[in-house]
């Protein structure tokens, strides 16, 4: 059966908000068996046109056309209507419910009032043997790795008839295995006559899936280009209007105490089954220690574990001397912890709070912010508004809801409250998930700066040339225990490699 979008148009397309001029006349198309990347900077108004498009906003001035028709989409429940699906960056699940219950949620049943799964399950098994995208329809949303759950959203839309996906950020979470197979599912979607287009800022990514890239600058098309006619270099000049800055750091050794120190640390993960099997590990200040490994293999525990947000079955976690390995989450931070989540949306920030709020969350009922039970609302404001210009964060005002930010504003929001705090440790887990070249570039100067000032930086990340580039030694994660610390002159990409596959450098499976 042939798809229903053989080709859609978005022409003129325009989009205000308070303050911001998010799509400024912006025209795109893409035909039946393509991927259209949508490149450009956090910010740039790649999500805002998506969002349009999908029906979640309704453009100022501009029109959409489906096969040369005109189409009015005012609502996600029409996009679906007309053949086109969206996998938000930040996913539209329910984690209470199994894999079948989200995937039928919204529709009608064959069985009227009552709830009929069984031909739900069938169907996603269907789906996921032809795609490659299999999960288990009975499993529970909150049981799932980040890359099975986006499996899920995709079933979702292809479910509902997709004939056009759009994946906002598709990559930003999943691992360097998952990234590919996502990549083989997007090309036998394509080639069965679906059309693609992918939200994203990665140049290697949008190099390997697309046929065609069209580039977005502060609100309005910066270029386009046949994929096969550029290369990554013309398209980051595209995207941040200037060449990449050059970055480079010299790895230092440390002697003396560490300022924070983890011994035979043991934590179980969600389902109940060890997640961290006896680490120990130390960090001096001043030093970046960054931790390498493939998702699931116990990094995300260990930073919950150290900042108080999982229950540690046994071991010690010592700062700077003192004892944090049962205190609350309160006590840690006031021990001296800053910590920049994996989850920056829900974790690091209350979405629906204004920027203000967010920025004063650990510290609203301290002086200076706080006389008594009162807030001291011009000191709060004047401190705000100086991260704000510091932080280079882009936002029409101190009262906008965070979560209406782009993902790059609300990680300099983050980097913003944690190190103005002055932690003598900050754990930043995956600190450049799904940002921009520039805003990577930022972010990295940050830690570093931190590193600097005395702050012990535990660097956590899935990106080899990532925690090359920043760290002074690497610890390598594999099946909850380390396989091996490393200077980072000695930790070149085969070695890392072996190690975050479990392997020792001369080739040999480790044992246990």
């Amino acid at each position: 059966m042939s798809a229903r979008i053989q080709k859609l148009e978005m022409r003129g397309i325009v989009k205000r908000f308070p303050g911001v001029l998010s799509n400024d006349h912006v025209n795109i198309e893409v035909s039946a068996g393509e991927v259209l990347a949508l490149l450009g900077e956090n910010g740039a108004g790649k999500t805002t046109l998506m969002n349009i498009l999908y029906g979640l906003y309704q453009a100022d001035a501009g029109e959409i056309l489906i096969n040369g028709e005109p189409v009015q989409i005012d609502s996600p429940r029409m996009a679906i209507d007309c053949g086109i699906g969206m996998v938000h960056q930040h996913f539209m699940l329910v984690p209470t419910l199994t894999v079948s219950e989200n995937v039928a949620l919204g529709l009608p049943s064959e069985k009227g009032a009552l709830l009929d799964l069984e031909p739900v399950s069938r169907r996603i098994v269907e789906i996921g043997a032809t795609y490659g995208v299999s999960v288990n329809p009975d499993a529970y949303v909150w049981q799932l790795s980040v890359g099975e759950q986006q499996r899920v959203e995709i079933i979702k839309a292809l479910y509902r008839g997709a004939d056009l996906l759009v994946m906002d950020e598709p990559t930003a979470v999943l691992t360097p295995q998952e990234a590919q197979d996502l990549i083989v599912l997007l090309r036998t979607m394509v080639a069965q006559g679906r059309s693609v287009i992918i939200i994203s800022h990665k140049l290697h990514e949008v190099m390997a899936v697309s046929d065609r890239v069209v580039v977005l600058r502060d609100g309005k098309k910066a270029g386009e280009v046949a994929t096969g006619d550029t290369n990554p270099e013309e398209l980051a000049r595209m995207m941040v209007g200037r060449d990449a800055r050059p970055f480079s750091r010299e790895a230092r050794q440390f002697d003396g105490d560490c300022v924070l120190c983890v011994e035979e640390l043991c934590v179980n993960n969600n389902m109940g089954t060890p997640a961290l099997r006896g680490i120990s590990l130390g960090v001096h200040p001043g030093e970046i220690l960054g931790i390498a490994g493939v998702s699931g293999n116990g990094q995300k525990e260990f930073a919950e574990a150290i900042s108080g947000l999982r229950t540690v079955e046994s071991g010690k976690v010592l700062l700077s001397g003192q004892e944090i390995t049962h205190c609350t989450p309160k006590q840690i931070i006031d021990k001296g912890l800053g910590f920049i989540p994996e989850d920056r949306l829900h974790v690091g920030t209350i979405p629906s709070f204004q920027i203000w709020e967010n920025l004063l969350l650990k510290d609203h009922a301290e002086k200076p912010f706080a006389r008594g039970v009162l807030l001291s609302e011009k000191t709060i404001r004047a401190h705000s508004e100086k991260l704000v210009a510091d932080y280079g964060i882009k936002t029409p005002d101190l009262e906008t809801q965070t979560g209406k930010l782009s993902g790059g504003n609300i990680q300099r929001l983050i980097l913003a409250r944690e190190i103005t705090r002055q932690p003598k440790v900050l754990v930043a887990a995956y600190p450049t998930r799904g940002l921009d070249i520039g805003a990577a570039e930022y972010v990295h100067e940050m830690l570093v700066q931190a590193s600097r000032e005395g702050m012990g930086v535990i660097l956590i990340s899935e990106e080899l040339d990532e925690v090359q580039k920043l760290s002074d030694r690497i610890a390598v994660f594999f099946d909850g225990r380390i396989m091996q610390v490393l200077p980072v002159a000695q930790a070149d990409e085969k070695t890392l490699g072996l190690l975050m596959a479990g392997l020792t450098p001369d080739n040999q499976a480790t044992a246990g």
